[in-house]
């Protein structure tokens, strides 16, 4: 039924598996860290650019 599973009886194996997954968890931690951090960066630049357009509005010729 489930033969796609395979669990050795040799502990062993899982150590390659399990370093394997400790490297993409911490990529992804990583990866995840410098995508905030430009998030937060961007967000600081969006915050200036709308506080400029609100401290200099533009004058409309009516």
């Amino acid at each position: 039924m489930m033969e796609f599973l395979y669990f050795p009886t040799d502990k062993s194996e899982y150590i390659p598996a399990v370093l394997m997954l400790a490297v993409f968890i911490l990529l992804a931690g990583i990866t995840m860290y410098f995508i905030i951090k430009a998030s937060r960066k961007e967000e600081k630049k969006t915050e200036n650019f709308s506080a400029s357009q609100t401290e200099h509005p533009t004058k409309h010729h009516h």
